[in-house]
């Protein structure tokens, strides 16, 4: 800097603090707001396979963060577990079975299946939210060959549309066309980023964690689905006791919907 532009500035600075106001008082605010990716980031965590007994997600109440619980349908615990999991504050989808590749799987009750018409997915559809008090969304229960099949994809999807709730998309196969029949439909809808308990070992676990960590701090966000095992929520526990101070912020999963 010259000693014209020396006095220049100083006589600006000078004015400014006479007349009451500081002239490099935005820049310096700028300079000190953390635009940061860590301080946008956010995870939300949902936990598959409720509805067999309750305690299953018990160890995951006690987490005490914002968490999403899919649901499955008919089963013995099902809407008992919506109502518990309700009460204690966090998010209830219906956890929606689906046709998978391996016939020898069975989805469950109230599965959906490849060839079946208009009215019989609208019926099995509406039946099962029915059974989910407090469901605000669906997401998908296996369908590694459901989801790849337009036309059933198609019809679920304006049923799940026409009740006001929102999509996520497990992508159990990475050639799903459910996230991309949802935007076509102007609705709101996620996908899953990370599974965290494919590999069943609390190390895994933690592994596929620190991933989430590393795809919301790039993205700003991220979305992971695990299960109601006792190792993921013991890998949880210690991934939120190692990272505290980690910038991230837990949130349900409609906070991270998009919508149309």
């Amino acid at each position: 800097m010259n000693r014209r532009e020396f006095l220049s500035r100083t006589t600006v600075f000078l004015l400014g603090g006479f007349l009451g106001f500081n002239p490099f008082s935005k820049s310096q605010a700028s300079e000190n707001q953390d635009t940061s990716p860590a301080a946008q980031s956010r995870i939300a965590l949902i936990i598959d396979d409720i509805g067999a007994n309750l305690s299953h997600a018990t160890p995951f109440l006690d987490l005490g963060i914002p968490m999403t619980f899919a649901i499955l349908p008919r089963l013995a615990k099902s809407q008992e577990a919506a109502e518990i999991i309700h009460a204690e504050g966090h998010e209830i989808m219906l956890h929606q079975p689906m046709e998978p590749i391996d016939r020898y799987l069975d989805p469950g009750p109230g599965a959906l299946y490849v060839g079946y018409g208009s009215n019989k997915i609208t019926r099995i559809m509406e039946e099962n939210i029915s059974q989910i008090p407090f469901a605000i969304g669906v997401n998908n229960h296996m369908g590694s060959r459901f989801t790849t099949y337009p036309e059933e994809v198609l019809e679920t999807l304006q049923v799940v549309k026409e009740r006001g709730l929102f999509f996520v998309d497990s992508l159990t196969i990475n050639r799903s066309m459910a996230y991309k029949t949802a935007r076509d439909l102007h609705m709101p809808a996620a996908e899953r980023n990370f599974f965290l308990d494919n590999v069943l070992e609390e190390p895994a676990i933690l592994r596929q964690l620190y991933g989430l960590k590393r795809y919301s701090l790039k993205h700003g966000h991220a979305v992971g689905i695990g299960h109601p095992f006792r190792e993921t929520a013991s890998a949880i526990q210690t991934f939120l006791m190692d990272n505290k101070e980690s910038g991230i912020t837990w949130v349900h999963i409609s906070s991270l919907i998009k919508t149309a």
